[in-house]
């Protein structure tokens, strides 16, 4: 049984999608949700699902290998960052090698680095004046939004878009292609090892 880990700072909408897509799934199992926010709605909504959570702290996350050594503990496999908004620490990284990936809510090389999530993206995107944006979904790497793409998808920018309606075509992709692309990530590397 290949085991997830999702880590997610906010309502986790990316992450309860995933969770329900693996449900009662053979290969793949979603085991720990992780967030850097004690009230971050992600982890009532794993919670409710029967997905164990865990909260970091910074000094935690930085400081110590506590969450490494849990997720070791509990059979890790692969990270899943879904609206997780802090930069990974080399540590995880390297004991994760190939087996960590982040969804960006926008068409990666552009729009991307520190401060580019969320509102700001979709801000961007608007204020730029493109005429499409979509999601990356990318290995993970020291730097934020720079590891080797592994899967995109558009979708249209009309003139009269707010940055809330390129949010909600944003989202559907991210809702409609997340999870199938984790799982043929591990379903593929499962066929290999």
């Amino acid at each position: 049984m290949e085991k997830i880990a999702i880590f997610a700072s906010g309502t986790g909408s990316n992450a309860q999608k995933i969770i329900e897509y693996f449900q009662g799934h053979p290969q793949i199992e979603v085991s720990l949700v992780v967030s850097n926010k004690a009230a971050a709605p992600v982890l009532e909504k794993a919670t409710a699902a029967g997905v164990d959570t865990t909260v970091i702290t910074r000094s935690s996350f930085y400081g110590t290998t506590a969450l490494l050594d849990e997720l070791k503990a509990k059979g890790i496999r692969f990270i899943v960052l879904a609206g997780f908004l802090w930069l990974v620490p080399a540590y995880l990284i390297a004991a994760y090698p190939q087996r960590m990936v982040n969804i960006h809510p926008a068409l990666l090389p552009k729009f991307g680095g520190k401060g580019m999530y969320g509102k700001h993206v979709h801000q961007a995107v608007k204020d730029a004046g493109e005429k499409e944006s979509g999601i990356t979904i990318h290995w993970v790497t020291p730097e934020y939004d720079e590891g080797g793409i592994i899967f995109q998808a558009r979708c249209p920018v009309d003139a009269s878009d707010q940055p809330e309606d390129i949010a909600r075509k944003v989202r559907q992709l991210e809702h409609e292609h997340l999870a199938p692309v984790v799982e043929k990530l591990l379903t593929e590397r499962s066929t290999t090892n």
